[in-house]
């Protein structure tokens, strides 16, 4: 077999230049666009982003387009919305989808106003919303790729397709055609008639035409062969399957491989001896017009039982084979799909055809499931599938593969956008754009996969730090919902009772910290000699919320005591200038004053004289209690988390004993009075002497009721 020839004839520099620069693509447009625009630069911008793959037809109403749309057709139909022209985008869409459901609705707003649009088409039938003025060439390409399948999807049933191309019948070119709709609301420029602006048009899409072209030629692979003249031209000889809703969209997939199919005119002994030279200057398939496989393919078509000719096809074939399993090899698979559709131009009936063909869709499929690309392996699976190179055992085999890969795909975008709305902060809220909406598509579709495990754990985790920080605020209510959110979205009853403990020890943190930033407050006002006053900024104030906040606090006992002695202080002197003292005797016995002491300044400072009156208030300051008795808080209130008090007077007779209890008011009314009333009779005081004699003294307090700390 003859080794394989280089590849240096195949710069596309080198080889003779295309039979017409203005030649479109080869592939048939697989969907119509129709296109409510007035603008002519839109229009331009829009055919040279779609490169030949569809014919755009302007209109400048919806009934126009709907005209348009309702033929039968057996391409897809796609509607494009020109939104700087319309003023009521949403309407639009909607009276569209209900004349032409079958058809797919892209949005072009213009990029100030692209959030904007895509925020009014949402919920809707609208397939994008893309940037126009101008139009992105890139993203607008990359989106119509999924257009044509969903198109293709949804298109209307039609006329069977036309037979099959015979080896002879040259491929149909598909124009990027840009026509006015010949309905009464045809296109209308304004300061323009519709015959100039038609010829605008259609005079800059023959230009586009002209770039697509020469484009292709420069940019596609070395292995690519320039197209032959359109006079010589063949297509290969097909029978194509009728596309069915799930067929890929052509414009997905690269251009197929150009082989070489012309034919040149002459005698079989000049043919043969061009041939001949050729194989001898190792020209097997290239440059296109100038090559062994045209003489020979050439020589063949004059003189089928010519044996020179037909062995020189088999010598070329090995050629080329051998480059398709080095290209194959190297996996370079543009250079293999170009190798081999020379080979089977050259060797039609070879079986070696079947099993590069077969090697070649295996190797294509696999780099497209490699590379992260589970759609366009899909494509080539149909493809591969409509030509037939694959067995049912193989394409049963891939279909598997791609349709795993597919929810792979699906379950990490939906992870990904879990993760997103995490970092946004948009955990529960919007409903249909949140973590927690995306985290039930998740575990809708793979509650097993470890990407959702993952997902879930993440927005527990979220939710946690949310309630954690509802409840270093006190807002328990805030704090449950979170920690329901958490359970919906899986979190054991384990790992949420393990979450209550450190959040405790959290909560007592900080009680502890905050009880000491009261205390040392207290500690300041009381060296400043703030001791009740402001009545919201003193030595008084802040140890009664450190009571309240921290009651076992290390600090509660010594700055009370040393509130408690300043207060009996001012009290004597007070006392000794004959101004009353009891609300710093009161303030003294709240912190916590020695009775004796505040008995003692109460009697040195202002002993009653003989037969004189007895002030009551000075008289219930000195009392001192003996034994107090803690109420009983009532179930049904500790049931339904309710806190109160209720102000109490009593008499305190000669023998220490309570009487005479009675209810001045309560909070709420009725529900803790007959636990105060039941303790306060069980409390007792030592007696109090005056001028010798014990007396009774009447006298009043409250009783708090407060929930247990948690």
């Amino acid at each position: 077999m003859a080794s394989a020839g280089s590849r240096s004839s195949r710069n596309p520099a080198a080889a003779p230049p295309a039979a017409s620069a203005g030649a479109p693509p080869s592939v048939q447009p697989s969907v119509d666009v129709t296109a409510i625009t007035t603008r002519d630069e839109f229009l331009l911008e829009l055919g040279q982003a779609l490169a030949g793959q569809a014919s755009i037809r302007p209109v400048d109403s919806v009934e126009a387009a709907l005209e348009s749309l309702g033929g039968r057709s057996r391409r897809g139909q796609v509607l494009v919305l020109d939104a700087h022209q319309v003023n009521e985008v949403r309407p639009t869409v909607e009276a569209v989808q209900a004349g032409a459901p079958q058809a797919v609705i892209l949005v072009f707003a213009p990029s100030p106003l692209e959030r904007q649009v895509a925020s009014s088409v949402k919920g809707s039938a609208v397939f994008a919303v893309l940037p126009s003025s101008p139009v992105d060439a890139r993203k607008t390409l990359a989106v119509f790729a999924g257009v044509i399948e969903e198109a293709a999807a949804r298109r209307t049933p039609a006329a069977p397709a036309p037979a099959a191309l015979s080896p002879a019948t040259p491929a149909v070119p598909a124009d990027l055609e840009v026509e006015s709709t010949r309905s009464a609301a045809a296109l209308k420029v304004p300061g323009m008639s519709r015959g100039k602006g038609r010829t605008l048009v259609l005079i800059a899409v023959v230009a586009l035409g002209a770039l697509a072209a020469a484009g292709w030629y420069f940019t596609r692979d070395k292995g690519a062969v320039p197209a032959a003249s359109a006079a010589h031209a063949t297509a290969p000889a097909a029978t194509p399957a009728e596309p069915t809703a799930a067929e890929p969209a052509e414009a997905a997939l690269p251009p197929a491989p150009t082989p070489e199919l012309s034919i040149v005119h002459g005698k079989v002994d000049e043919l043969l001896e061009k041939a001949r030279l050729a194989m001898k200057e190792r020209r097997y398939t290239e440059p296109a017009g100038d090559n062994a496989l045209l003489y020979y393919r050439s020589a063949v078509a004059a003189n089928a039982s010519d044996g020179e000719a037909r062995d020189g096809l088999g010598r070329v074939a090995g050629v080329i084979a051998s480059r398709f399993d080095e290209a194959l090899s190297a996996s370079r698979l543009d250079e293999a799909a170009q190798d081999f559709a020379n080979f089977r131009a050259a060797v039609p009936d070879d079986p070696r055809v079947a099993d590069l063909g077969a090697r070649l869709a295996n190797a294509q499929l696999a780099k497209a499931l490699a590379d992260g690309n589970p759609d366009r392996a899909a494509a080539l699976l149909r493809q591969a599938q409509q030509s037939g190179v694959l067995s049912g055992e193989q394409l049963a085999k891939w279909r598997g593969e791609i349709a795993r890969r597919q929810d792979e795909a699906k379950v990490q975008r939906l992870a990904g956008l879990v993760a997103d709305r995490i970092r946004d902060g948009k955990l529960v809220d919007p409903a249909d754009d949140s973590a927690r909406s995306y985290l039930r598509q998740l575990l809708s579709a793979a509650p097993a996969n470890a990407a959702t495990q993952r997902a879930a754990h993440d927005l527990s985790a979220a939710y946690l730090r949310k309630a954690r920080e509802a409840a270093v605020a006190r807002n328990n209510a805030e704090a449950d919902r979170w920690l329901n959110e958490a359970r919906a979205a899986g979190m054991s009853a384990a790992d949420i009772g393990a979450f209550q403990r450190d959040l405790a020890g959290a909560q007592a943190k900080a009680t502890r910290a905050e009880g000491d930033r009261f205390a040392q407050l207290a500690r300041e006002r009381v060296r400043d000699g703030r001791l009740t006053d402001p009545a919201q900024d003193s030595a008084a104030y802040y140890l009664t919320q450190l009571q309240a906040a921290d009651p076992d606090n290390a600090a509660l006992l010594s700055v009370s005591r040393d509130l408690a002695k300043l207060l009996l202080e001012r009290a004597r002197a007070a006392l000794q200038s004959g101004r009353s003292a009891d609300q710093d005797l009161a303030a003294a016995r709240r912190f916590g004053a020695d009775p004796k002491d505040i008995q003692a300044a109460q009697q040195s400072a202002a002993a009653p004289r003989s037969g004189s009156a007895v002030d009551p208030a000075t008289l219930a300051a000195s009392l001192k209690a003996v034994k107090t008795v803690p109420p009983e808080y009532p179930q049904s209130a500790l049931s339904k988390g309710l806190a109160g008090s209720v102000l109490l007077s009593f008499t305190v007779d000669a023998k220490g004993n309570t009487r005479d209890v009675q209810v001045l008011q309560s909070t709420p009314a009725g529900v803790f009075d007959r636990a105060a009333v039941s303790a306060v009779k069980r409390w007792r005081y030592a007696p109090v002497i005056v001028d010798g004699n014990a007396v009774e003294v009447p006298t009043r307090t409250l009783v708090r009721f407060e929930l247990p700390k948690q």
